[in-house]
């Protein structure tokens, strides 16, 4: 009988994650610029100091870019001397920029690193630039598998001492969330904490005083943002569920990559979206706190 209760508040616990209320917000009204011609995927964002910086996705440059907020301009370009493969997540701990070498729309990648940038004095210390990488240990299959595969990521965050990923699982539409050590620069696995159905994949995340902030989109172009609470006990986010919001569709706000948490809101990042009908620029977009609550 106790095994019969306990089977029936998990399946009631699963209705109510299922049948979360998704809020509408529509981003577009949020828009602050477009973004300049030489950030036109922007892929990641972060915040140091009270300044943004982004940089752009695959095949372009391995620039780190400083963004002024509220207009079009970049206010200095710092070069990194690194490849960009897949730069795909960008974080900080206050000292140092994270740069997330870990796209894997294929699958196929056994090359999965982060970057740890010094900064210091409004500069890059390009010379004690450290390498930090990893692998999954769930992943056995590398056969290419174009966003049909669930070991993508392109999310991470700096908490607690450590690196935090977040996958974008294109099979299940599931994120979970893995820690890597900052400090070890021999291949280590990614350990897995926790997974949860958001029913679009991740592309970017972003904690600001315990709530983490997640971004992405559904194959049918449609943005989301979800907010999550970090459990008292740990570094897990995943059991408070707090907040879903619908942000509008890709076509309308572009391809969004970027998120990252201020004292005041949040700022999201858009790549420049094109089909043969619709045309969106690279945007900024920023929305207070205020109209979270």
């Amino acid at each position: 009988m106790k095994n019969q209760v306990l089977y029936f508040l998990v399946f009631l616990f699963g209705i109510q994650i299922s049948a979360q209320k998704v809020e509408s917000l529509n981003l577009k009204k949020y828009k602050m610029a477009v973004l300049s011609d030489s950030l036109q995927e922007s892929s990641g964002l972060t915040n140091l100091d009270g300044k943004l910086f982004s940089f752009n996705d695959s095949g372009n440059t391995s620039e780190i870019f400083e963004i002024k907020a509220g207009s079009p301009y970049i206010e200095k370009t710092f070069q990194t001397g690194l490849k960009n493969i897949d730069w795909e997540a960008f974080t900080n701990d206050g000292e140092n920029f994270y740069v997330g070498e870990f796209g894997n729309n294929l699958g196929t990648r056994k090359d999965l690193k982060v970057y740890r940038i010094p900064f210091r004095n409004d500069s890059l210390i390009v010379d004690s630039i450290k390498t930090i990488p990893f692998f999954y240990p769930e992943q056995t299959d590398f056969t290419p598998k174009n966003i049909n595969n669930n070991f993508d990521a392109e999310a991470m965050i700096f908490l607690d001492g450590n690196i935090h990923l977040f996958t974008k699982e294109w099979i299940t539409n599931t994120v979970s969330h893995y820690v890597i050590n900052k400090n070890l620069t021999e291949n280590q696995p990614a350990k897995k904490l926790e997974s949860f159905d958001t029913g679009f994949v991740v592309t970017d995340a972003s904690v600001f005083e315990n709530k983490l902030y997640v971004v992405g989109y559904t194959k049918k172009a449609s943005v989301y943002m979800m907010i999550f609470e970090k459990d008292e006990t740990g570094n897990l986010f995943f059991n408070k569920p707090l907040k879903k919001y619908s942000l509008g569709r890709a076509y309308n706000v572009g391809q969004i990559e970027g998120i990252t948490a201020t004292e005041k809101g949040i700022y999201i990042s858009g790549e420049r979206f094109s089909i043969k009908i619709k045309k969106v620029p690279q945007s900024l977009y920023f929305i207070p706190f205020e109209d979270l609550e």
